[in-house]
């Protein structure tokens, strides 16, 4: 089966294109002659994708992760006379 299309084609035979995708094989999509797209499956995509992260999990994923730790001192905090 065809796994490149043109523009313009693929939008013509766009049913054809999406079944191939779902059956497991990646559909690559061209415009003037450079690939520019390309259709797979939404369990293929959910695999490379990863599961969802949340915010935390996404900043400690990044370059600057040693910069996210929260360091204490060993200080005590000071005495605050809450009687007036």
């Amino acid at each position: 089966m065809k796994t490149h299309w043109q523009v313009q084609e693929a939008k013509q035979r766009f049913s054809e294109v999406l079944r191939a995708a779902e059956a497991g094989e990646p559909q690559i999509v061209t415009k003037y002659g450079t690939e520019v797209a390309v259709l797979i499956d939404i369990t293929e995509y959910r695999r490379l994708r990863g599961a969802p992260a949340g915010l935390m999990e996404y900043l400690r994923a990044g370059p600057y992760t040693d910069d996210l730790e929260v360091r204490r001192g060993s200080d005590r905090p000071r005495e605050i006379d809450l009687a007036g």
